[in-house]
C-alpha cells in the first residue's frame, strides 16, 4: 500500500507551484498538496492542519525576507520538515539553510526526477543537498555564532525581530501582534540578551548581516520587503 503524505508548496509564483506539483505527480504515494502564495498562508495552513509532512519553502516570497521564514517555521513547528526551494544557488546560502534547520535545499533549476528523489529522501528522514555541495566547515566563526544565537529565539521573538528589521516601533509591533507594548518590550529585551547585543539597532544589524550574506551572491541586492 502506498504511503500518504501531506505537502505544502510555498511559493509566490504560480508557474513554479505548478512545476512542483508536476514533479510530485510522479510519486508512488497518495499526496495531499496545499499551495501558499504568501507566508501568512503557510502559517495558516500549518495552524489548521496537524498532518503536514513537509513544507517546500521559497526563501523570497511575500511576508518574509532572507532566512526569517525558515527561522520562524523551525521555531514554531519543529516537527515539520522544511525544504528550501530557491533560485539562489549560492553554496553559502544552501549551507546557511541547513544551519537554520532546513531538511534540504533544492535549486529551482533541478530536474523533476532529481527533485522527486530529494523530496523522498527528506520524507524518509534524511537531509538532502545538491550532490556537488559538501557540507564543509564554516570558517566564519562570528557568523556561525550568530546563527546559533538566532536559532534560540522563540517563534514570537522571531516575529518581533522581523518587524524590528522593517523599522516598526514597539507600538506598531504591539498592534500587529495583538499584544501590549509591555509584552513587546519584554520580547525585545529577550532578543537583545540572546543575541548578546545592547540595542535594537545592533539587533537589526546582526539580523541583516545574515540576510546580506545570503543575498549578495545573487545580484548584490536584498529582496524587496513585502
Amino acid at each position: 500500500m502506498a504511503h500518504a503524505y501531506s505537502i505544502v508548496i510555498a511559493d509566490d509564483h504560480p508557474l513554479f507551484r505548478g512545476a512542483l506539483r508536476q514533479a510530485l505527480s510522479g510519486f508512488d504515494a497518495d499526496l495531499t498538496i496545499d499551495e501558499a502564495a504568501a507566508f501568512e498562508d503557510v502559517t495558516r495552513l500549518l495552524a489548521e492542519r496537524s498532518d503536514v509532512d513537509l513544507v517546500l519553502l521559497d526563501l523570497a516570497m511575500p511576508g518574509i525576507k532572507g532566512f526569517s521564514g525558515l527561522m520562524y517555521l523551525r521555531a514554531q513547528y519543529p516537527a515539520v520538515p522544511v525544504v528550501v526551494v530557491s533560485a539562489n544557488e549560492d553554496h553559502g546560502v544552501m549551507r546557511r539553510c541547513i544551519d537554520f534547520g532546513a531538511s534540504g535545499f533544492i535549486p529551482k533549476s533541478l530536474g523533476a526526477d532529481l527533485m522527486r528523489h530529494a523530496i523522498q529522501h527528506v520524507l524518509n528522514g534524511g537531509i538532502w543537498l545538491p550532490p556537488e555541495l559538501g557540507r564543509g566547515a564554516d570558517n566564519d566563526q562570528e557568523t556561525a555564532t550568530l546563527i546559533n544565537r538566532l536559532t534560540t529565539l522563540t517563534p514570537q521573538q522571531v516575529r518581533v525581530l522581523m518587524m524590528l528589521t522593517e523599522g516598526l516601533l514597539n507600538k506598531q509591533i504591539a498592534y500587529e501582534l495583538g499584544v501590549s507594548e509591555a509584552t513587546v518590550k519584554t520580547h525585545v529585551s529577550a532578543i537583545l540578551q540572546k543575541l548578546d547585543v545592547e540595542s535594537r539597532t545592533q539587533a537589526v544589524i546582526a539580523a541583516s548581516r545574515i540576510d546580506i550574506a545570503a543575498w549578495q551572491a545573487g545580484n548584490g541586492t536584498l529582496p524587496a520587503l513585502s
